[in-house]
């Protein structure tokens, strides 16, 4: 395993749960009814979900605002406008110029680079995996600080989590050496049908963050794979379920039932916390989705009488999907006609409805934001 380093304070490090997982034994009578309220928040969200015109294109945004929040967990902070316009000008041309942005704002759209590849894999029928996750992973890390974190690879020397002086321990992971067994423990779990999928989802992500198996990125990935899960295993019916919030505003209880999971075999307590994330995720996460409809069926009949056109629904559809973007991208990719796609974005900012970020000069287009949903997805 190598000497630990020097500078570091093990005085308080928990270590991981090394023949512990999967748990022999929870306390069931104590999950049943966390266990029916959870299904229940998440089977009101999905109803959601199948109701909703075009899931993908109306909640696109919560996935960006997920990779945000889920960054910000590891210290990496940027807003959802910052990643959006970065995103806008990557599709303007073959990428925008990394100097205009910082850091932070690409790392973020890296991640929902990365959990959109994840999603599309498992859409194609490749099971959740190692090799997925180190695929996401090569993604999450593939600019930044990151890159030179051994992207897509596992660990070969041991890794700590410490607190934000990265002084003191506070967790100290598998070691290298275990890591390809208890990877291979993980996935069979994964997949065991046999045990309740909430339950096993929550000891998924536990279990992923104590092996902690990459040098770094493991809090987002293992934050993906919660997504996943629901996803494949037909709990939600699209890829549009995102806990981070719960995590993010209840940090210390999270970091602290995973670590008395390895301390006192507390497995019990960390699924309690779980369901309690899932349940709370799925109430805020269905009233969001249900603003995001709302305001796409008003919009409809406003942009209905404001472009007096039949393009008017795909036009709206274009902005749901992309809040933030370049006027040459929705003339070349809205599916709108250029000269009418062009009329468009000159009535839409008069009207109200698109702000301008930056006006066109020489080559470069015009910058404009969707104000109206980004409101929403901000809150």
């Amino acid at each position: 395993m190598g000497k630990p380093p020097q500078n570091l304070d093990f005085s308080e490090a928990v270590r991981y749960h090394y023949g512990q997982f999967p748990p022999t034994q929870l306390a069931y009578e104590r999950l049943i009814s966390p266990i029916a309220d959870s299904v229940a928040a998440l089977a009101r969200y999905d109803q959601m979900l199948k109701g909703m015109h075009n899931s993908e294109i109306l909640l696109a945004p919560l996935r960006s605002q997920e990779a945000v929040v889920s960054s910000r967990m590891e210290g990496t902070v940027s807003t959802l406008d910052e990643v959006l316009r970065y995103e806008a000008d990557r599709e303007e041309g073959d990428g925008a110029d990394a100097r205009n942005y910082r850091t932070e704002a690409i790392e973020v759209f890296l991640y929902g680079r990365a959990m959109k590849l994840a999603q599309a894999s498992v859409q194609e029928g490749h099971p959740i995996s190692s090799l997925l996750l180190r695929n996401a992973h090569k993604v999450l890390l593939g600019f930044g600080r990151g890159a030179s974190q051994s992207p897509g690879e596992l660990k070969t020397e041991q890794n700590y989590l410490a607190d934000r002086t990265k002084r003191k321990v506070f967790f100290i992971p598998i070691n290298p050496e275990q890591l390809g067994p208890g990877m291979d423990r993980l996935f069979d779990f994964i997949h065991d049908e046999k045990v309740q999928i909430l339950i096993r989802t929550a000891l998924a992500h536990l279990e992923f963050e104590a092996l902690h198996p990459f040098k770094d990125g493991n809090g987002r990935v293992g934050r993906m794979l919660i997504t996943l899960m629901l996803w494949h295993y037909k709990v939600v019916s699209e890829p549009h379920f995102y806990v981070s919030n719960f995590f993010e505003n209840n940090r210390d209880e999270y970091i602290d039932r995973m670590r008395e999971v390895s301390k006192s075999g507390e497995w019990t307590d960390w699924v309690l916390f779980f369901l309690k994330a899932l349940e709370t995720q799925a109430n805020e996460n269905l009233a969001k989705a249900e603003q995001i409809r709302s305001l796409y069926e008003r919009l409809k009949l406003e942009f209905r009488d404001a472009l007096a056109s039949q393009w008017s629904t795909t036009a709206l559809d274009f902005l749901f999907s992309r809040p933030v973007f370049r006027n040459n991208i929705f003339t070349a990719k809205s599916g709108i006609p250029a000269p009418t796609a062009h009329k468009f974005s000159r009535s839409l900012v008069e009207k109200g409805f698109l702000n301008t970020l930056e006006e066109s000069a020489g080559r470069r287009a015009a910058l404009y934001s969707f104000e109206p949903l980004l409101e929403l997805v901000r809150a």
